[in-house]
């Protein structure tokens, strides 16, 4: 009698860790991403027109919203959606286990594995343009021109010498180099071109100045010229931080190593601070960081269209002149019809004023967007087209040369 155990039919118990690598390479999972990134874009395209370009981008693809609930027509629908950024970060990460290195290997799947390749490319792009891409506004009037686009939240300190009534080199000290000089901390900036250093401290990332004679100072503090810094609350609302006025006390430094009185610097504040040393004068100013671009672009015409018994628009668009070394370009701008140029992207983001009437002039506002990685989605869709053809070109020669088989045989 033959008592040899025969081998075990069932399969191995699979490890924790093989678990984890099938669900996250799984269809399934690509299936319900694709899903809610469809779900997100839709809702995000909704709220935009109410909202704001944006304020709606921060809301459904910031890397800070992890969930969110969207709104339509200014009602909260109580469906909670994962943010669209760790959506595409799931997906990315299911597309490389998944579309690289689970699927079958060969000849044959070529096309399938280029077409991955450009998906994984297009998120990459994604990520890297949320991460190191800068946005800011330019709001014209319509018949007036520009060149300045203004950075939504990064305050900065410009120090420059007046001459003949007009500034000169402007000297710039970023945001990133003073937003962390909170409370007693200080530094002092050297400015060599200059007869005089600058010395920063008690940043506020969102403060007014007020007077003391007004309203006493909630602790001691400074009070140059009778005025102190009184911080305002945070906003709720991400979006909404675009409205901080940041602020901070500041000192001249002169090279004998004499000190100024404190003075205050205030992205609220009307004015520079106006400093003289001998015959120069030099003003010392925060505002929010300002771009200039090659070229000049002029607001022709702005027209709206309003959904039906209210003031909702259903639709916004900017005739625009890209003016130019004497050369001149008619742009048409309008909700997802950007016009891309010399690396940036401009977007239809909002109008005004509010509530304006029929006659009133109106101006318009871009989102201007400086984009490293802004030809990679296009790259990618190359790379996707490409990896699809050959798939179908493999295909195709497959189904012929089986065909030639059968005809052959019969």
């Amino acid at each position: 009698m033959d008592l040899t155990k025969a081998p075990s039919s069932q399969k191995s118990e699979k490890s924790l860790l093989e678990k984890v690598f099938d669900l996250l390479s799984g269809f399934g999972l690509a299936t319900l991403t694709l899903l809610l990134l469809g779900l997100l874009t839709w809702f995000a395209t909704l709220e935009q027109i109410d909202n704001g370009l944006y304020p709606t981008l921060t809301k459904y693809f910031d890397w800070k919203s992890v969930f969110l609930l969207p709104e339509i027509n200014g009602k909260v629908v109580p469906l909670p959606l994962p943010g669209g950024y760790w959506v595409c970060a799931v997906l990315l990460v299911n597309l490389i286990l998944g579309g690289v290195i689970r699927i079958r290997k060969g000849w044959r799947h070529y096309g399938n594995l280029i077409a991955h390749f450009g998906i994984i490319f297009m998120l990459l792009g994604g990520g890297v343009a949320h991460h190191f891409s800068e946005r800011g506004n330019m709001a014209i009037s319509e018949g007036e021109s520009s060149n300045v686009a203004e950075d939504y939240f990064e305050y900065v300190v410009e120090v420059s010498e007046i001459k003949d009534g007009k500034a000169g080199k402007i000297h710039v000290i970023r945001g990133k180099d003073i937003d962390d000089l909170q409370g007693e901390a200080l530094r002092t900036f050297r400015l060599p071109e200059l007869p005089f250093d600058l010395q920063l401290t008690h940043y506020f990332k969102n403060a007014v100045p007020v007077s003391a004679n007004e309203r006493a100072p909630d602790h001691p503090q400074d009070t140059p010229d009778g005025y102190y810094l009184m911080e305002k609350p945070k906003l709720d609302k991400a979006e909404e931080a675009e409205r901080y006025t940041a602020a901070c006390y500041a000192r001249i430094l002169g090279r004998d190593g004499v000190k100024s009185d404190p003075f205050i610097l205030a992205g609220a504040s009307f004015h520079p601070f106006t400093y003289r040393f001998q015959d120069r004068v030099f003003t010392v100013d925060m505002r929010k960081r300002q771009w200039v671009m090659p070229f000049t672009l002029k607001l022709d015409q702005f027209t709206a269209a309003f959904h039906p018994g209210t003031m909702r628009p259903s639709k916004f668009v900017s005739k625009v002149t890209r003016l130019e070394n004497g050369s001149e370009a008619k742009v048409t701008i309008q909700m997802n019809e950007p016009m891309r140029y010399e690396g940036m992207t401009f977007y239809q983001a909002s109008y005004g004023p509010p509530g304006a009437g029929p006659g009133s002039k109106m101006y318009s506002v871009f989102e201007v967007v400086k984009n490293p990685a802004d030809k990679w989605p296009e790259y990618s869709l190359w790379v996707v087209a490409f990896g699809m053809a050959v798939t179908f070109l493999m295909k195709l020669g497959s189904f012929l040369a089986a065909s030639s088989r059968k005809n052959r045989h019969v």
